[in-house]
């Protein structure tokens, strides 16, 4: 979805977070704050649509949620073959691969603007001049996945082909060139005659999905319909989602994460807001099927050390996908140690598969808890204000069973230490503490 990625003022709050601290952040202007909504009482699995619009569930290929590598928020437009290969090479020397980081993706701009005789998309020859099926096996020599972009409208949101008329076919040319992985944007779309925008969002997605069973490989689906009604009002919004949630495996639900060429300021403002609108979805997720809040920007300019921890530990603690979009050819030793803390990635990646929730909220502070498979709860202390401060919660506020006392682990300093049920710590500005708790007998 291209829009731009500095937020405007949202129709509803969605974390509450202090205006104060928002503003600091760019996220929103003195006379924008929204009054506070409620957080989601409704723990329950996503609803699939009912009547006519019920589809078959698009087969579940993400028992985890993805991990990997796209162009978009750092190259946008300025990509080729040689720098998608050269980051796929920078994923696997760096050990990110290893970690889990295995999908490479080709986001918008590698197509030539008119398709060919046949009706098929052409690979620009001067981006990909030995084409997309030699990118895809390029890829997978190197154990990793080939992931590709289109659009479910006319036009793709910078104006190559879309492929509107074309489902079947395009998606028949993506399983020759054997992709792992679709990320369908929902720019040019036109309305149908006597359809809703949302009815024909629907039919267009789902028609999407019927076209890659059909072509009988396993292609993961990613929906980008629910960031076209982000501001439509919530009872279309989550309807979206919720039928996204059967279309796809995972679904962006609302604005594009900030771009390489936006200040620090922006990107931070842009992660927050991001956050907020993701943090409140948590009642949509379930295993399998994941919310996508957009990109990791570790390793982006003008983003501070607190800032790119922060984001990765939202992130996990969210069970969002971990999909970096920067220059990982370049990647500082900082920047790499974020996205490869094999902890918190184990947090994103826990195979009981829920998206944390907000269990505690102050002025300008959040607490976050994800229950994981083997009993323990990650809990999650964000501080989203410019100046550092001390956060506390208890166990049982992150809903673990009552024991006689509690291991916590710092997931990013790897300290340990023991409480009876008091979880603190004193947080910078801008920061995340992410501890891994652990009852005792």
């Amino acid at each position: 979805m291209r829009v731009s990625p500095v937020p405007r003022p949202p129709r509803r709050t969605l974390i509450v977070l202090s205006a104060a601290a928002l503003c600091a952040a760019g996220a929103l202007s003195a006379t924008a704050a929204a009054p506070a909504a409620a957080l989601p009482t409704a723990p329950g699995p996503a609803e699939p649509p009912g009547g006519a619009r019920a589809a078959a569930v698009y087969p579940n290929l993400t028992p985890k949620p993805p991990m990997g590598w796209n162009n978009w928020s750092y190259y946008m437009c300025d990509i080729n073959e040689k720098i998608v290969l050269g980051n796929a090479r920078a994923l696997v020397r760096s050990g990110l691969a290893a970690k889990g980081y295995d999908t490479v993706t080709v986001d918008d701009c590698w197509m030539l603007k008119k398709r060919d005789a046949k009706g098929n998309l052409v690979p620009d020859p001067a981006r990909f001049p030995h084409g997309m099926a030699y990118v895809g096996r390029r890829l997978h020599e190197m154990g990793l996945k080939f992931g590709i972009y289109e659009d479910v409208g006319t036009l793709t949101c910078e104006k190559y082909p879309g492929s509107l008329g074309h489902y079947q076919q395009d998606v028949d040319l993506f399983a020759q060139w054997k992709v792992d992985y679709l990320k369908m944007d929902g720019c040019n779309l036109p309305t149908a005659p006597g359809k809703t925008k949302e009815r024909t969002y629907h039919d267009a997605y789902r028609a999407v999905s019927q076209a890659l069973v059909k072509t009988g490989r396993p292609i993961v689906f990613s929906v980008s319909a629910p960031a076209y009604f982000q501001y439509d009002g919530d009872h279309v919004w989550h309807q979206v989602i919720r039928w996204s949630s059967e279309t796809g495996n995972l679904w962006r639900e609302g604005r594009d994460i900030a771009v390489e060429k936006h200040s620090g300021a922006k990107k931070w403002a842009s992660i927050t807001y991001n956050y907020a609108y993701n943090a409140k979805l948590a009642h949509f997720q379930r295993p399998g099927r994941w919310n996508d809040p957009d990109f990791l920007l570790a390793g982006d300019s003008g983003l501070s050390a607190q800032e790119i921890q922060s984001q990765m530990s939202l992130w996990a603690v969210m069970a969002a996908p971990l999909i970096s979009s920067t220059d990982l050819t370049k990647l500082s030793p900082a920047a790499l140690k974020v996205l490869g803390n094999r902890d918190v990635i184990a947090v994103d990646q826990d195979t009981k598969g829920v998206q944390g929730r907000v269990v505690q909220q102050g002025a300008g502070y959040d607490v976050l808890a994800k229950p994981l498979k083997n009993g323990d709860r990650a809990v999650a202390l964000f501080n989203p204000g410019g100046s550092a401060r001390t956060l506390t919660t208890t166990a049982k506020t992150a809903g673990l069973p009552k024991a006689g006392s509690y291991e916590l682990r710092d997931l990013v300093t790897k300290r340990t230490s023991r409480t009876t049920g008091k979880i603190s710590a004193r947080v910078p500005a801008h920061g995340t503490v992410l501890y891994r708790v652990h009852p005792l007998r």
